[in-house]
């Protein structure tokens, strides 16, 4: 799975005792009652089985807490310094024993209560991750099958929200056109093609780890409603940029193109099932991504959301 160093933020680096201070009701706007003074945060872990079917790890809640007796996320409050993904994966250890180092998060989903929010991060599980409960919360933690889900007593706010995450749980790739973003940037890179494509790699890193606002995408990227992705990202090479392909890269697959870069572009595109965006100026390529279903940037976006060196 992805390592730690992949996710900025995302290590829940909080013992259960130091979380202490965001323990306690809240009144929203609304005047609804919410716990975590500091507002919650909560877990949507899933994956798909060997037999193809795709599951999601949910909480039978303990009958002595809020709304006790029915299924949810393994969540609960934030603490003031936590980020939310740091309070979502703390809660999720806490509760039902979760590994961290084997869930790849994807994607962050606020539920705003004007006042109080609710913020659920979608990660894709590994097939080693192992749950049980913990933590006296949990009557049970047990994989279940998405499309029975609605079969349970839900939490009323996971069932709430269940319709809009179930669509969450496609992560967002983005395919970079590394020859052509290289040929955008007048630096020299004719010398030393493979360089410049590391640089291509080391921004994609960057982007990997600070993820993408859901304002930074084209409207043309058919993808769920959610705040903030942190998208796998494919960075394709080819000719004398493709022994970057053996380099190791946190967070980025460097792929070297057998025969024609944009084939292998567009075959990345075509083989996803998930929200696919390629980054090319190419004008021809950009017409076969979209024609295979991903939609299309230019070279300009991605560089001016790296880093100023």
């Amino acid at each position: 799975m992805t390592p730690p160093d992949h996710r900025p933020d995302h290590r829940p680096d909080h013992r259960p005792d130091q979380h202490g201070d965001g323990d306690g009701w809240v009144e929203c706007a609304a005047g609804h009652r919410h716990w975590g003074r500091y507002g919650a945060a909560g877990l949507l872990s899933h994956r798909r089985t060997a037999s193809g079917t795709h599951e999601v790890l949910l909480q039978h809640r303990a009958e002595w807490s809020h709304f006790g007796g029915t299924w949810g996320l393994l969540g609960g409050a934030r603490a003031s310094d936590e980020s939310a993904v740091q309070g979502a994966l703390r809660e999720a250890a806490e509760e039902g024993a979760v590994d961290a180092a084997e869930v790849r998060v994807d994607g962050r989903y606020d539920d705003d209560h004007v006042g109080w929010s609710y913020v659920t991060i979608v990660g894709t599980a590994s097939d080693a991750l192992a749950a049980r409960p913990s933590g006296g919360e949990s009557i049970d933690v047990v994989w279940h099958d998405v499309c029975h889900v609605t079969d349970l007593p839900l939490h009323p706010g996971f069932a709430a929200s269940w319709p809009l995450l179930r669509q969450a749980m496609a992560p967002l790739t983005v395919v970079v056109d590394a020859a052509n973003v290289m040929g955008s940037r007048p630096d020299g890179w004719w010398r030393d093609r493979a360089g410049a494509a590391r640089r291509v790699v080391a921004d994609a890193a960057a982007t990997a780890r600070r993820g993408l606002s859901d304002e930074e995408l084209p409207p043309q990227l058919d993808r769920a409603p959610l705040q903030h992705w942190w998208p796998r990202v494919v960075v394709v090479v080819e000719g004398a940029a493709r022994p970057v392909a053996a380099d190791s890269s946190p967070g980025v697959s460097v792929v070297a193109a057998r025969g024609s870069g944009d084939d292998e572009i567009v075959a990345q595109v075509a083989s996803s099932d998930a929200p696919v965006l390629v980054v090319t100026a190419d004008r021809e390529l950009r017409e076969r991504c979209t024609s295979a279903g991903g939609a299309v940037v230019g070279p300009q976006w991605w560089l001016h959301r790296q880093p100023a060196t």
